[in-house]
């Protein structure tokens, strides 16, 4: 070898090129290897990769490299979650079709990620976008159909009257459309549901299966499904009608001070029909905000209907309000309000002065303790509630609910928070929904050979609203049942549906069908699953769904798709900006605006200060991101890959420093004269060393496969020192060649290089981890710390299991023991044997 730096700049598009003209991460399934399919979400192409992509990345790359030198058949495949309302945005903003900005996006981002060497199965890329794919997501809808999980009722959705579409509800900002800033209104639309709900109860039990996904996850989705058991009943109203209520607490029924509905319950909208005040009201709480979040901490506002509610207990008439926190989508859309253990009750009873009143207290002896500014949600034991005094709280339930259906006003219920999911979208840019509406036949499945039904082109993007509603022609075609004319669906899939299967598709991409079911088996589950936190919910929900209805269908062999789940942390970065003095408006800088002093910072255009603020998840909005582009242009993409890995724990926030990665780049170099330093010709043993290189090859081997990249990297640190500081040796060779090969899954451009120019046969993507020699991993040698007056003197060597003698004989023999000593009487020696010798003088 020669004494030469490593250069990035060439050798990291060389071995890009060598892997893919070998097809070097191709998967192969027929292989006999074991299989292992590692993946990682798919990204949204928004134009350009970020820097938290190339940390989930360079997790998942790592650990596909790792498994496929112990011997797997890996599966490491890449895609685009394309479809979606940004390029609906870009069309209308920029005058560019959707499909155009949105390739020309995959294009650019496919180049950044090639850059960082990713060992990606570029061979079953995939783009949601395309016809190849969500045609085969419309025959699976119309499976879906015919197995009846698929239905089409009417239900009232949030509508942005100058966007013309539906938003969701966390789309309605203050009771506005998010992109438009219109007032949103409440309307009545017929959309197409998935019944999620027919698989609750296994989607609930199957959490417990799995074991290798984070308990914070498992914890949301249980909330998120929501199983309670409780009492349903009715209320005798004073009008001579009833109202169904459901309550997760009936053991605080003699707490109840009033009743409310929701401000689209019937009861709500007969009152409206009749009090133009109530119609009113009902207008104003529909402007409110519509998510959870937001009904939690609005103003709680109420409409007092006149109606009593006659309490089944006590016979007291109870008012009934439409109440604005009161949602008609979970349970009866009508609650029994309890003020004093329930804290949204508790503030509407505070501003209407209802009675808040204690049925629930530690012990009997507390009944009278008043409350003070919040409700008392906790257990303890019932009070002022009648033959249930003194009870547990669970066993008042179990009472409340006996007598309930002794007595034939009501039974215990199961309820689920979780509802059947609304899949219809008032776009374009999305998977038609396959289904034709015929005024004779009704809503007819299209024809399967009709798939795709593809996105027209010829769209206008300059009007608000679906562009698919006002086409001169794509909607229109004859009934497949009767021949006469009819009409295509107009609304397309939520893009949670394209994410729901993609990783079906990238095990087995068959063209005449979704997936073959034997080769989809010999892949699935997913052994490695990671992404963020953020998906926690919705996309991992839905991809179980999915997967489960599919195996209901005998589709596919598998209850649950993800093995194994990891969430990685954010990458962050300090932000920088400046406050008007006019106006008081901050303006944020980039990094790259910025020259970053020890203490402070100055904006580089005008050498004046900035204000160096918080460090935080990066984002486009407060400018605080970092080009991948160009920190690989400076350092190469091994530099950026072991920053990614260093330091933090994977799992938590990696604040970014410009240090950190030029340290990281210090490091590259570092490692290749290393590599350069071999001597071929060296002789002897370092037995020392030897034992140090199989302890490592054994411990980054653990590391990886429990995704604890920083204890690997840091063992390479460690096995590098000791390598460098160690006279020449075959023992250091064989050290320096460990290194390579524990380095090469995250480094593999320096790895591949440093490969080669040893003579190595093949690529090192290909080698084999190295072995471990059991029998070195085990200790004959200990450091002995010796102590005196408190502190450390000296550090000696010693066989391991050496006698308290020999060890104070070797302590006290020390030049450096015996200057600190300086002729004093030596009192005691205490020996901690295989550890520490401390004098006492």
């Amino acid at each position: 070898m020669t004494d030469t730096r490593f250069d990035p700049s060439t050798a990291d598009g060389r071995w890009q090129r060598a892997w893919e003209k070998a097809g070097t991460f191709e998967a192969d399934s027929n292989s006999p290897k074991p299989k292992s399919y590692v993946l990682e979400m798919f990204p949204y192409p928004s134009g350009r990769i970020h820097i938290g992509h190339v940390r989930n990345y360079t997790m998942g790359d790592v650990l596909a490299r790792y498994k496929r030198m112990r011997g797997f058949e890996v599966l490491h495949p890449m895609g685009w979650d394309a479809f979606g309302m940004p390029a609906e945005n870009a069309a209308m903003e920029k005058g560019v079709h959707p499909g155009g900005w949105t390739r020309a996006n995959i294009e650019h981002m496919k180049a950044q990620l090639k850059r960082i060497g990713f060992a990606l199965d570029w061979s079953r890329e995939l783009a949601t976008c395309e016809p190849e794919y969500y045609g085969h997501e419309q025959a699976l809808f119309l499976d879906l159909y015919e197995a009846r999980l698929v239905y089409r009722k009417e239900s009232e959705v949030n509508w942005d009257p100058v966007d013309m579409t539906v938003l969701a509800n966390e789309q309605v900002i203050d009771g506005k459309g998010w992109r438009s800033g219109a007032e949103v209104e409440k309307r009545k639309l017929n959309q197409w549901f998935l019944k999620i709900t027919d698989f609750a109860e296994e989607l609930l039990e199957g959490l417990g299966d799995l074991e290798d996904w984070p308990e914070k996850v498992r914890l949301m989705q249980e909330n998120w499904i929501g199983k309670s058991q409780g009492l349903e009943f009715s209320f005798q109203l004073s009008n001579g009608e009833t109202l169904p209520v459901y309550t997760t607490r009936p053991d605080t029924i003699f707490g109840a001070s009033f009743v409310a509905v929701a401000a689209d319950h019937p009861v709500a909208q007969a009152v409206a029909a009749q009090n133009c005040d109530a119609a009113k009201f009902i207008e104003q709480c529909k402007r409110g905000g519509t998510t959870a979040a937001e009904l939690e901490t609005a103003e709680k506002l109420g409409f007092d209907t006149g109606i009593g509610a006659v309490h089944p207990f006590t016979g007291e008439h109870l008012p009934v309000y439409i109440a604005n926190f009161v949602l008609m989508d979970y349970g009866t859309g009508a609650i029994m309000a309890v003020p004093g253990h329930d804290q949204r009750d508790f503030e509407f009873a505070s501003k209407y002065r209802l009675p808040i009143l204690r049925v629930v207290a530690p012990d009997m002896d507390q009944a009278d303790r008043p409350f003070g500014t919040e409700a008392e949600p906790g257990d303890g034991v019932c009070v002022n509630s009648d033959f249930l005094d003194g009870m547990a709280v669970e066993d008042a339930k179990t009472e409340v609910i006996a007598r309930a259906e002794r007595e034939g006003w009501g039974q215990g219920t199961t309820v689920w928070r979780l509802r059947d999911w609304g899949v219809s979208r008032q776009r374009y840019w999305g998977t038609p929904i396959p289904f034709i509406h015929c005024d004779k036949c009704g809503v007819v499945p299209a024809p399967k050979a009709s798939l795709p039904i593809t996105l027209p082109e010829d769209v206008d993007f300059q009007t608000p609203g679906n562009p698919l509603l006002r086409h001169p022609s794509w909607k229109h075609v004859d009934c497949p049942k009767c021949g006469g004319a009819a009409e295509r669906e107009t609304d397309t899939l939520d893009t949670f549906v394209d994410s729901s299967w993609y990783f079906l598709r990238f095990a087995s991409q068959p063209d005449d069908k979704p997936f073959d079911k034997d080769e989809v088996a010999k892949w699935l589950p997913v052994e490695q699953y990671i992404g963020g936190i953020e998906h926690a919910i919705l996309h991992l929900l839905y991809a179980r769904f999915w997967t489960r209805a599919l195996a209901h269908m005998g589709q596919i062999d598998l209850a649950e798709p993800f093995a194994s789940l990891f969430t990685q942390g954010m990458v962050t970065h300090e932000l920088y900006s400046r406050r008007s003095p006019e106006d008081g408006r901050q303006t944020y800088f980039s990094p790259a605006e910025v020259e970053r002093r020890s203490d402070s910072a100055i904006l580089k255009e005008d050498g004046f200060p900035v204000e160096i603020g918080r460090v935080v998840k990066m984002s486009k909005s407060k400018k605080n991101t970092v080009d991948p582009d160009d920190i690989i242009d400076r350092f190469g993409a091994d530099a950026v890959r072991w920053f990614m890995l260093s330091d933090s724990p994977p799992e938590r926030d990696l604040p970014w420093s410009v240090a950190g990665i030029e340290g990281c780049g210090r490091f590259v170099q570092r490692l290749w004269r290393l590599f350069e330093s071999v001597d071929d010709a060296a002789q002897g043993e370092d037995i020392a060393l030897e034992r140090k290189a199989h302890q490592a090859i054994k411990a980054v081997a653990e590391d990886i496969e429990a995704l604890s990249f920083n204890k690997a990297v840091a063992r390479i640190y460690e096995l590098t020192a000791a390598a460098e500081k160690a006279p020449s040796s075959a023992s250091r060779n064989f050290a320096i060649r460990s290194v390579m090969l524990l380095s090469a899954p995250m480094m593999p451009h320096l790895a591949e290089e440093a490969w080669a120019k040893a003579g190595e046969s093949g690529l090192i993507a290909n080698a084999a981890w190295p072995e471990v020699d059991e029998a070195m991993l085990v200790e004959d040698e200990v450091t002995i710390a010796v102590q005196h007056k408190g502190k450390l003197r000296d550090t000696l060597t010693a066989p391991k299991g050496s006698s308290k003698e020999d060890l104070e004989a070797l302590a006290l023999a020390s030049e450096k023991v015996q200057r600190s000593l300086d002729g004093a009487e030596i009192r005691k020696v205490i020996v901690v044997p295989d550890r520490l010798v401390n004098i006492v003088t």
